[in-house]
């Protein structure tokens, strides 16, 4: 079973799914600022942190199945879930294939879309240059994810992040990007869900098309949406604020459309 952490000890459960050779760490800075409503379930998904590779391929199902078995064996009737880039990913095929469970899904710098052809060929790209030296894909590459108006102030905070992707298994970011390069569009998922979706996106993020993101939601109130000025890491960007949202969308549940 996938690793996972268990921290708080609120009456509102919250599964946190990490991006992309990231790991269930990422969620420090943020989680000092959550409400203490929440119980956090932080879970390394498959070939990251502390989990195992399970092949040479991980699709987003495949993830979502494993975080089943977490919730599963937790005996989670009901939680929200949450998930940063490639988790959001596996966020929405958790809710293609179990949407009775999750009250809530948030799209966290994240998107419904797939990729397009350029996209693709660039995730293709990547699978050479990480097998042969994936230290200067992650030198090259973390940087580029942060707000390019802030390095300097963030330059802490982009070598944490290029440290927690450096610690990933190379099988494990060889799976994750195949499983990437696969998945298909689930917009039809955020306009059949039943309960709520919470977007959270960046104006100054690389990784994300969050103006297409944002511009294509369907115009219904379980569906709420910020577009905050960082890049695709709020969760290191601007914490704070990050996390006063997610308190406020999933404790509250105030009907708010922002411009933070």
């Amino acid at each position: 079973m996938l690793n996972y952490k268990i921290t708080g000890t609120g009456k509102v459960n919250l599964v946190l799914l990490h991006g992309f050779m990231e790991n269930l760490l990422i969620w420090g800075d943020m989680e000092k600022n959550l409400s203490t409503d929440f119980t956090l379930i932080k879970i390394d998904l498959p070939g990251h942190g502390l989990s195992k590779v399970y092949g040479e391929s991980h699709t987003m199902e495949f993830m979502a199945e494993e975080v089943l078995k977490v919730t599963e064996s937790l005996d989670l009737k009901r939680f929200h879930l949450l998930g940063h880039s490639m988790g959001g990913y596996v966020s929405l095929a958790f809710a293609e294939k179990f949407p009775e469970l999750p009250e809530s899904v948030t799209l966290f710098f994240s998107t419904y879309f797939a990729d397009d052809a350029e996209k693709k060929a660039q995730r293709e790209k990547s699978l050479k240059i990480i097998k042969e030296n994936c230290s200067t894909y992650v030198n090259a590459g973390i940087p580029n994810l942060f707000n390019g108006n802030e390095k300097d102030i963030l330059e802490g905070k982009i070598n944490e992040a290029k440290e927690i992707a450096l610690s990933t298994k190379n099988d494990g970011v060889l799976a994750a990007v195949r499983g990437m390069i696969a998945r298909t569009d689930k917009s039809f998922v955020i306009e059949n869900f039943a309960g709520k979706i919470l977007v959270v996106a960046g104006k100054h993020d690389t990784a994300v098309n969050s103006e297409k993101t944002l511009k294509n939601l369907p115009e219904k109130t379980n569906i709420k949406s910020y577009l905050l000025d960082c890049g695709h890491n709020g969760h290191w960007e601007k914490p704070a604020v990050c996390a006063e949202i997610i308190n406020t969308e999933l404790l509250h549940n105030l009907p708010k459309k922002f411009l933070l």
